[in-house]
């Protein structure tokens, strides 16, 4: 919770409270307090709209018992270091349906409502972007900058070379200055099935640095659905 004097100066206000009276510095205090909570959530609202999340998941909403293999002390060790702080990758790697869109979905919601920007691109969403971009180099320059981007459903559609070469350059310029988030369904060595070997290779090169890969396991979350 910010202090008084941070509030003071995150509103900019020209004048010093250290000479209001007591009961005028309440008062402020509480009016200061409650406008940059009404900010905030305009601007965490604005950013969730931006960010292409679709459907809100959270953590605590997962079913951990349903699939005890899937390893949750990984996934609460990655959010408890500075990953938003500093440049982290994570790829979480599985079948269909183990919960890997939900994880990073909340792990991207989490970034939110910390007030980090972030965008959520399925890669089928992503490669139609590229082929409709006026200027592919404007989008690779828009996803490179975001300070959180996740990719999910790697593996389920195989770019074409131009697509895949744009993966690669947002890729390679995060990779020392923002957190990039991959759902996958390919082990590391599975990648060459929809990257050309030397672009695969270049990619998890770029994702190994300062990141993790955590494997998934289990049943699909879907087919208990279907059955119950």
């Amino acid at each position: 919770m910010m202090s008084f004097s941070e509030l003071w100066r995150h509103f900019r206000l020209l004048s010093e409270p250290e000479g209001l009276p007591p009961d005028k510095a309440a008062f402020l205090e509480e009016f200061l307090r409650i406008e940059y909570a009404k900010r905030e959530q305009k601007r965490i609202a604005s950013l969730l709209r931006i960010s292409g999340i679709k459907r809100i998941k959270l953590m605590h909403d997962f079913d951990w018992a349903f699939n005890p293999k899937i390893p949750r002390e990984k996934i609460m060790e990655f959010m408890q270091t500075e990953w938003l702080q500093r440049p982290a990758n994570l790829v979480l790697i599985g079948p269909a349906g183990v919960g890997k869109s939900h994880l990073a979905t909340a792990l991207c919601h989490d970034a939110l409502l910390k007030g980090r920007q972030t965008v959520f691109a399925g890669l089928f969403d992503l490669t139609a972007r590229l082929a409709r971009a006026k200027s592919i180099y404007t989008l690779i320059d828009y996803y490179a900058r975001v300070p959180v981007l996740c990719l999910d459903e790697l593996g389920y559609l195989i770019p074409n070379k131009e697509q895949a070469d744009a993966l690669f350059q947002i890729i390679s310029k995060r990779s020392e200055t923002a957190t990039t988030i991959v759902t996958t369904n390919l082990i590391p060595s599975q990648w060459g099935k929809i990257f050309d070997t030397t672009t695969a290779s270049a990619i998890l090169d770029r994702l190994s640095l300062n990141g993790r890969f955590i494997t998934l396991e289990g049943r699909s979350y879907r087919s208990r659905k279907q059955t119950s």
